[in-house]
């Protein structure tokens, strides 16, 4: 059986993140870790990560996004190891317990807080001083360059190209984007130890749709080629996305 197309979009970040917990785990004596899902919404990494026994609290901004996360916690049968709470990566701590997790997921943040470095500094601190594990997913500028590139905008993929945030025009949805060097060089400010570099969405974002719907092992082809290029530094200057794993020392 073969994997839905949407599933590609955090497959190599999911099978990183879930090998880095085993560790843990492993490391810790413990099966069951606690987590911290820093803007994690309605729960597409939590409520998997619930289900694999670990207890998985999610700070965001959105009511919606909080209900909606319960509901899917409740569905899955796991809704006594998820725990949803209103907050910001800027007010982090206030709702979180500082250096209480052995894990911190900080995904899909970075880009739209006002200070990155805060909302970062916020996420570690949450760390436990020891072998706490932090995920980070960004946007990576490489990628959109490309894309926009690759559907004749070329003046759009120029202006991100050479705009300090990476943005393509006043429309863009994105805030900011980061190369692979701004985003260890971010994470290497907090003091954590760096131990991986993805590229994320390097070629699935590119493809169109009915090259891989048309054929039905296409997809797992597709997500086969994405994990082998993923560790890859010649291709995270191109990756929508880029995910960095580093831990607490």
């Amino acid at each position: 059986m073969t994997r839905p197309r949407a599933a590609l979009r955090t497959a190599v970040v999911w099978e990183v993140l879930k090998d880095a917990l085993e560790r843990r785990s492993a490391s810790a004596g413990r099966e069951a870790l606690d987590v911290l899902d820093a803007g994690g919404g309605s729960g597409h990494f939590a409520v998997p990560l619930a289900a694999l026994g670990h207890r998985v609290t999610v700070v965001d901004p959105s009511p919606n996004a909080l209900f909606a996360l319960e509901r899917r916690a409740a569905e899955e049968g796991v809704a006594e190891r998820v725990r949803g709470v209103q907050g910001d990566a800027h007010g982090l701590l206030e709702v979180a317990e500082r250096g209480g997790y052995d894990a911190v997921l900080c995904h899909g943040v970075l880009e739209y807080v006002d200070d990155p470095a805060e909302g970062l500094a916020n996420a570690v601190a949450a760390l436990r001083p020891e072998g706490g594990t932090l995920s980070v997913l960004a946007a990576g500028l490489g990628g959109a360059v490309l894309a926009r590139a690759l559907a004749g905008h070329f003046t759009e993929a120029h202006r991100a190209l050479t705009d300090p945030d990476g943005r393509w025009g006043s429309s863009d949805p994105v805030p900011r984007r980061f190369t692979p060097d701004q985003l260890r060089e971010l994470v290497g400010e907090t003091g954590l130890e760096i131990a991986a570099v993805h590229g994320v969405r390097v070629f699935s974002d590119l493809v169109p749709g009915a090259l891989v719907d048309t054929e039905p092992q296409a997809v797992e082809a597709l997500a086969q080629l994405e994990a082998a290029a993923a560790e890859l530094p010649a291709f995270h200057a191109v990756a929508t996305q880029l995910h960095l794993l580093a831990h607490s020392r």
